[in-house]
């Protein structure tokens, strides 16, 4: 073989291996964005069902406001709404920011740089998520009490009660609900960072 059919040889073997290689690229690069999207699904689809159960008691407050017939229980009532309405729109926009996220057309920088915008907003969420669903927390018991036993909460000879048992029971379980779901959500997102982090080992 001579030396220049040797060379276009060499030529075509290189140029073919390149081409293997960015296949291979991107056959890695969506097999991680498919993995990263699955493992942020198991933070959305929680959230989701979520959303519906505060939508669903937000609407059947509303349709019931007129029962809510003293000035504390409507207005725990309104301020219910209001929070059941809005916490899943700022929950779930923050989590598409990150699902959302194309890791197979941006580089590894801008992957980076965007998910770190979107993590961190996420994480605030997360934190007036909390907050805000500790306040539901006390503002449901008067209205939940009128809508379903038709009787005023803190007008209960009962209440005296309830107040010293079931409210540091609910406290209690709030806090260590909320720090569950927190690590549950904390470990999926660290292991979708993670993947786009072995993306640059990768490829």
């Amino acid at each position: 073989m001579e030396l220049e059919e040797m060379q276009a040889v060499w030529s075509e073997m290189s140029t073919q291996l390149e081409q293997q290689k960015k296949l291979t690229d991107k056959m890695i690069t969506m097999m991680t964005q498919e993995k990263y999207r699955n493992r942020l699904n198991k933070v959305a689809y929680p959230e989701m069902i979520g959303a519906v159960i505060c939508y669903t008691v937000a609407i059947l407050i509303l349709i019931n406001l007129s029962k809510l017939d003293n000035w504390y229980t409507l207005l725990s009532g309104i301020i219910t709404v209001i929070i059941l309405l809005v916490l899943p729109i700022m929950s779930l926009g923050s989590i598409n920011k990150m699902r959302n996220l194309d890791v197979a057309r941006n580089s590894y920088k801008q992957t980076l740089i965007q998910y770190a915008k979107a993590k961190k907003r996420f994480q605030k969420v997360i934190t007036a998520s909390y907050y805000l669903g500790f306040i539901v927390m006390f503002t449901i018991m008067p209205v939940s009490s009128k809508l379903i036993n038709g009787k005023d909460f803190f007008a209960e000879t009962k209440s005296v009660w309830t107040l010293a048992v079931a409210i540091p029971l609910a406290i209690t379980f709030f806090i260590l609900f909320s720090r569950w779901v927190v690590k549950c959500y904390t470990n999926n997102i660290s292991s979708a960072e993670s993947l786009i982090k072995e993306l640059e080992e990768t490829t």
